[in-house]
């Protein structure tokens, strides 16, 4: 039996493709929703970036082509997407820099300490449970925010749009939370463990 080429190392592969095409994608649902004020293209836009991400991952992994760079360029385009559109929506809901400015603070935690554990363990951590549920709950919070338009021709209730908020906001902390905690204890065992060492 021929055995699997490892693909970790590789960049050009189609997922990370279409990762690039999601980043591309982010200032053409700007243009929409800002500029133009077209939330009908801007969920079309935020559509096709959506099940090109489920596109990405389901082909990744089918046929063997999960990458290190996949790794990190997934949840990159994952995050400024999701940054991009909170930010379109804090033009007609002020309120939204609350789980914006959390999301920012978040991130920029993760990448930081995301990066001290991948020199630690040469090792790039996989999203988890809490940090999808982030995502799910800030997807739904912003194709309600713009969908609710078309459907119903006013704007979203205010208790509805705040409730909403609150939740995502919620979700997000929980997971920034976790995050920063299981790192911390991961750069906490490396380092022990090099420290345990014995010297060559």
């Amino acid at each position: 039996m021929a055995e699997k080429k490892d693909s970790s190392k590789r960049i050009f592969t189609i997922p990370n493709v279409i990762s690039m095409f999601r980043l591309l994608l982010i200032p053409f649902f700007i243009w929409a929703y800002v500029g133009l004020k077209n939330n009908l293209l801007t969920v079309i836009l935020l559509t096709v970036s959506g099940v090109s991400d489920v596109l990405d991952g389901f082909i990744a992994r089918k046929f063997n082509m999960v990458s290190d760079l996949g790794k990190a360029l997934d949840p990159v385009a994952d995050k400024l997407t999701q940054l991009a559109m909170i930010f379109c929506l804090i033009f007609r809901y002020w309120y939204m820099i609350i789980p914006f400015a959390l999301l920012a603070v978040k991130e920029i935690v993760a990448a930081t300490t995301g990066l001290a554990v991948i020199k630690a363990t040469d090792r790039v951590r996989s999203a988890e449970w809490h940090g999808k549920a982030a995502t799910v709950c800030i997807y739904l919070m912003m194709i309600m925010h713009i969908v609710w338009p078309i459907f119903f021709k006013v704007e979203i209730p205010a208790a509805v749009s705040v409730v909403s908020v609150i939740v995502t906001t919620a979700v997000i902390l929980l997971s920034f939370i976790i995050y920063t905690t299981e790192n911390i204890i991961i750069l906490r065992r490396a380092k022990k463990n090099n420290a345990d060492k014995p010297l060559q």
